[in-house]
């Protein structure tokens, strides 16, 4: 029996959405041509108007079909007899953990039968509510910087987000500077908008990092500040309140390499190693403007590669199966640049060709922050804030913050059921519990021959000792016995021969006197 399958397209159609347009596909459902006929199934589309409801259209279709749409509508989700359920051809996926089971589940996603509406149902506005509610609620984003000072934090952060989140701070000279002790944490937050879009900017700068002779362990209260923060999202997700949860998770990490051109020093390493697992780590080159293109090239290659020896994980933009090609080849330029150089400005100044740019002016020339050709500052704001913002903070929470939960309440010796979040196969669950059954018993029938050999061999021992007091025991009863027979036969031969049993002893004689 052949069957024709409708082809899938979009329609579009003119609307006044804020999307600009919509579709409206159509219906297909299997309808005889005739009771008589062989019982093909002809596709015919059927013509829903946007305002007719699915329940008026079912009961006019059974209408038709010579059923009562007062019994039939309402019924369980069978189909009668004379009517066609227009959704029976496409399968119900169901996850599984199998490969089997999964391998099948495949197989029937690739066969499922894509239908065209007719008329508009609505949830092609499903972007535009999102988008609508995200605006009204806003958008947060927390990032640390890390890096040894005097390599351009502050001012690569103003750039980042072209304000002035750190004012500029005047140098009273080396006598006058106070001199931190530790490494200390500091925070500031700002509410930024653009175009109506409102961001809740959090800024975690680690002032007196790497200004010490000894720098062991200063890598310990960025740590510490991090795993609190994730704490205190932890205590705020088991309160009974969960309705405003403030996410004060840092989301992404920009580490500060000094412009040395050699190789990472073994205190980036350390710290590299220790925030890979807690942050999203996003190195970059500091003051990139010291240094030639080539030297510029060649530090890239010797970072990557002691990153790629110590099994240091640098975040890397996720790639979807319906990213098109542009897509994907912004997302590999991106990396390509990682680390990435770059060069921070908050003044604009006036370039050869009348031009006012945010720069830097030297005898020589003019940089420029926002020239791709000078820096790698377009391609960090890109990662960080036009691309992969939302991609940061969801590797945040469901995969860096997810460990150190789950890490977090094990040693709290809080035990979960990982099969809790899994849909399983009752023949595969089935099969399971017989396997560890099966198991179960194979280690009982073990133990119970175990302990049945144990109590053979101790009453073995016994038995044998047993024999053996047995045995020294007939020993001596069969010499004493021997030594009667032989006293015995003695005897009977003094007595046959005429001697006394016994000798008696000479009589000693009297003596007068």
């Amino acid at each position: 029996m052949s069957r024709e399958t409708p082809e899938f397209s979009t329609e579009e159609r003119s609307t006044t959405g804020s999307l600009g347009r919509q579709w409206r596909p159509n219906i297909f459902v299997r309808k005889r041509t005739s009771k008589n006929d062989d019982h093909t199934p002809v596709l015919q589309p059927l013509t829903i108007q946007p305002e007719e409801s699915m329940e008026n259209w079912v009961a006019e279709k059974l209408t038709t079909n010579g059923e009562s749409p007062t019994t039939s509508s309402r019924t369980s989700p069978s189909p009668t007899k004379g009517t066609k359920n227009i959704f029976q051809d496409i399968p119900q996926s169901v996850s599984s953990s199998d490969p089997k089971v999964a391998a099948q589940q495949a197989g029937d996603m690739r066969n499922i039968v894509r239908k065209k509406l007719t008329g508009y149902v609505g949830f092609a506005n499903l972007p535009n509510q999102w988008h609508r509610k995200s605006v009204r609620k806003g958008f947060n984003f927390n990032i640390m910087v890390v890096g040894e000072s005097g390599l351009g934090k502050s001012t690569l952060v103003n750039t980042l987000f072209n304000t002035s989140l750190y004012p500029p701070r005047e140098r009273k000279g080396p006598s006058l500077d106070i001199i931190p002790k530790t490494v200390s944490i500091q925070s500031i937050s700002a509410d930024i908008e653009e175009n109506g879009v409102r961001l809740r900017l959090t800024v975690v700068d680690t002032p007196g990092f790497g200004d010490f002779v000894n720098n062991d362990g200063s890598w310990r209260p960025i740590v510490d500040n991090i795993e609190q923060r994730f704490d205190a999202y932890l205590d705020a997700e088991n309160k009974v309140n969960r309705k405003n949860i403030v996410d004060n998770r840092v989301h992404a990490c920009v580490y500060f390499i000094q412009p040395t051109g050699h190789a990472l020093k073994p205190l980036d390493i350390e710290v590299m190693r220790r925030l890979h697992t807690k942050v999203n780590l996003i190195p970059v080159i500091a003051k990139a403007d010291t240094m030639t293109d080539e030297e510029v090239i060649a530090f890239k290659s010797r970072i990557l590669a002691d990153v790629k020896h110590h099994d240091i994980q640098i975040f890397e933009g996720p790639r979807y199966e319906l990213d098109d090609e542009e897509t994907i080849a912004e997302n590999n330029e991106i990396m390509s640049k990682v680390p990435f150089a770059v060069v921070g400005a908050n003044s604009e100044i006036t370039n050869a060709d009348g031009r006012k740019v945010r720069g830097r002016r030297y005898p020589w020339g003019v940089i420029e922050v926002d020239n791709e050709e000078h820096c790698d500052f377009v391609k960090l704001r890109q990662m960080l804030i036009r691309t992969h913002m939302e991609e940061l903070k969801e590797h945040t929470s469901n995969a860096l913050y997810e460990n150190y939960r789950s890490e977090k309440l094990t040693a709290m010796g809080v035990a979960q059921d990982p099969s809790v979040f899994k849909e399983v196969n009752p023949a595969v669950k089935q099969e399971e519990e017989r396997t560890l059954h099966e198991q179960k018993l194979a280690k009982m029938e073990a133990e119970m021959k175990m302990v049945f050999q144990q109590k053979v061999a101790e009453k073995e021992s016994k038995l044998k000792l047993s024999e053996e007091e047995l045995y020294a025991r007939h020993r001596e009863m069969k010499e004493q016995l021997e030594r009667q027979r032989l006293e015995l036969e003695e005897k009977k031969a003094r007595i046959e021969s005429g001697r006394p049993l016994e000798e008696k002893g000479k009589r000693k004689g009297f003596s007068l006197r």
